[in-house]
């Protein structure tokens, strides 16, 4: 008989943590118990709260967007923003919270594939356009791994996001275009030409979440520190008075899909199985302390 209860007591306790997590009921308003019912002495109003704590958990998903190139040139030479209709990246977040108490915070890492590049326009005062190796135009295939510290504020469906860190990088392949491109160059790396890529990364989004699938929307800012030539050795843009370099910019706007590896809200594997050995394990003083202590509260 004993253990009949003990069943009956510890399915009860569960369907009662199931219904925490679902919704918390606050009736407003003081309540008398002394007749075994609840009496609402001033107001009847019911307020619904939500509890969906988020859990370290972790994302893995993939990105496609477009590349909006230029370059920080010494001395500035005029140019125009390169589209890039290509950049695809597979991204993998782990969400953790600081102090194991604020669930903001995580960290992510990937590998991309993208464009950067130059586009030279025609200066107007001088009627001229500018050329790199005879090219007015160059466009470089880049491979990189960022590694960024990622803040997330989220909602029950929706989430801001903002990121920001350092990348490296490796430029595979370029492809100048223009009237009288350098022969052999037009899709071959100079000797002066630098080909390793690193610097700063950062952005924002937003995010759409149906469990266990979201959508990302994100801008990225991309700055190179390593100049696309060596500085002060290109014979095109000799100029004994200036300290010649070329670091590209980029900006990227893309959009991803992201599948949960681990549950994101509620209880996750671990926790049920916890609290399953903590059940069978205490019964009837585990089930009085939760109830004792929701009394208390």
């Amino acid at each position: 008989m004993k253990r009949a209860l003990t069943i009956i007591f510890c399915l009860v306790l569960g369907l009662g943590v199931s219904a925490q997590e679902a919704g918390t009921f606050a009736p407003q308003g003081t309540q008398d118990f002394s007749s075994g019912s609840i009496r609402y002495i001033q107001d009847t109003t019911v307020t619904v709260q939500n509890v969906a704590d988020i859990n370290d958990y972790d994302l893995i998903g993939i990105n496609y967007g477009v590349t909006y190139s230029q370059m920080q040139f010494n001395p500035p030479l005029k140019q125009d923003w390169l589209f890039n209709p290509l950049y695809v990246s597979l991204t993998y977040t782990h969400y953790l919270k600081l102090f194991q108490y604020m669930p903001y915070f995580g960290y992510q890492i990937g590998i991309a594939y993208g464009k950067e590049g130059y586009r030279f326009t025609e200066n107007k005062e001088t009627h001229t356009i500018y050329k790199i190796e005879g090219a007015t135009q160059a466009v470089m295939d880049v491979v990189e791994v960022p590694f960024l510290a990622h803040f997330h504020f989220d909602a029950l469906h929706f989430k801001i996001m903002a990121n920001a860190g350092l990348y490296g990088g490796y430029r595979r392949t370029i492809t100048r275009t223009g009237p009288n491109v350098t022969p052999g160059l037009e899709n071959a790396f100079a000797t002066t030409d630098r080909r390793p890529d690193y610097g700063l990364q950062g952005g924002a989004g937003i995010g759409f979440i149906f469990d266990p699938v979201e959508i990302h929307v994100n801008a990225l800012l991309r700055y190179s520190w390593s100049s696309i030539y060596t500085p002060d050795s290109s014979p095109s843009i000799y100029n004994q008075y200036y300290y010649r370099f070329a670091y590209p910019l980029d900006v990227n706007v893309m959009v991803g899909v992201f599948f949960q590896l681990t549950k994101r809200t509620g209880r996750t594997s671990k926790d049920l199985k916890r609290q399953a050995r903590d059940i069978v394990e205490n019964g009837w003083e585990l089930y009085n302390e939760r109830t004792e202590g929701k009394d208390r509260e």
